[in-house]
């Protein structure tokens, strides 16, 4: 395990934001992790856990040791009850790994295809896409209590899964580093075809009953065509959750703005497409000081100039008002913010 000392994080964050951090570890053992703790315990420097990046704001330097879970490995532990039981290294990129799950017959995470980051990413942000989510698929966590260095397994329960949430980005927010993540997937194909966009462009094709093959090939030409590459245009994906609002208050929305997407939600909720709210307000292509609203697709922010992530923020705080302003909506930001006074 090396330490590495003032490191920049430009590349180390798909937005390619300007900061750095006090020290980075990289770890690709789960004892590295214990090496890692143990170094923290001794330097009294605390440990961030991280992934790709894909989903992190810098909003300036950052004063802790930024530790790289790059543990890999693909795993099938068992087949039972028309499952396969798998254990994936945290540090397997998503993406890949969703292509892998079909080449062996493995189905139910095509709808997720394309998703930026790493497997150890996904139960804390409890991905979702295309109507399905993790949830629907996670048993277990493996972590590392970032403080003592004890081992610790949540199983799905545990892991508090929500729309965009879990226990990870609260009670154990920056307590401990997923290093493998447990997945049941179902041996026969159930295409979920739910999501509207998703079933219009199988029908503009032809394909009347897509295999999984098809719908992930689906997902990766639609999330092309709609989000940029963050190798050419830094970003972190969307940047603002879908707000949940009262059914009432979507009702009375839809009533003003009959063309305003409202999706059901759990109880007697609904979710807004922030998406459109942010266009409605006129910010999608809008551009300043080197940051800007892609015109593409109103929910991602894109760093066009090298820019340092106070700038990008207050675009963001920007769109907030706007959209509170004229809408009565409060959208809240989805990538995690380090750095600065944060």
């Amino acid at each position: 395990m090396q330490v590495h000392a003032d490191y920049a994080l430009d590349q180390r964050s798909t937005l390619a934001l300007r900061a750095r951090a006090a020290a980075f570890i990289s770890a690709t053992r789960t004892e590295d992790l214990l090496r890692a703790v143990l170094w923290s315990q001794d330097s009294g420097m605390p440990l961030l856990p991280l992934g790709e990046g894909s989903n992190i704001v810098f909003a300036g330097d950052v004063d802790a040791a930024l530790l790289q879970v790059d543990i890999r490995g693909r795993k099938l532990l068992r087949k039972r009850e028309g499952c396969a039981e798998l254990r994936i290294g945290a540090g397997e990129n998503w993406h890949q790994l969703v292509a892998w799950t079909l080449e062996q017959g493995y189905y139910g995470l095509e709808n997720l295809a394309l998703i930026p980051g790493t497997v150890g990413a996904a139960p804390i942000q409890n991905i979702g896409a295309y109507g399905v989510e993790l949830s629907r698929f996670l048993r277990r966590v493996h972590a590392v209590d970032l403080e003592s260095g004890a081992p610790m397994v949540l199983d799905a329960a545990q892991c508090q899964l929500g729309y965009r949430d879990s226990v990870f980005k609260h009670r154990l927010r920056d307590k401990v580093a997923i290093h493998a993540v447990e997945l049941a997937l179902p041996l026969s194909p159930d295409p979920q075809l739910r999501y509207p966009a998703l079933g219009q462009y199988l029908e503009q094709q032809g394909i009347g009953t897509p295999t999984p093959v098809e719908v992930f090939e689906a997902v990766v030409a639609i999330r092309s065509a709609r989000l940029p590459d963050p190798a050419r245009e830094p970003n972190a994906g969307s940047f603002f959750k879908n707000p949940v609002v009262s059914r009432a208050h979507a009702e009375a929305l839809r009533a003003d703005h009959p063309e305003l997407p409202v999706f059901p939600a759990a109880g007697d909720s609904c979710k807004l497409a922030a998406a459109w709210l942010i266009e409605r307000c006129g910010w999608k292509g809008h551009r300043e000081h080197g940051v800007g609203v892609h015109p593409g697709h109103a929910l991602v922010l894109v760093n066009y100039g090298g820019n340092d992530g106070a700038v990008l923020l207050a675009l963001a705080e920007a769109i907030r008002e706007s959209v509170a302003e004229r809408f009565g909506v409060d959208l809240e930001i989805e990538p995690r913010i380090y750095g600065g006074d944060r």
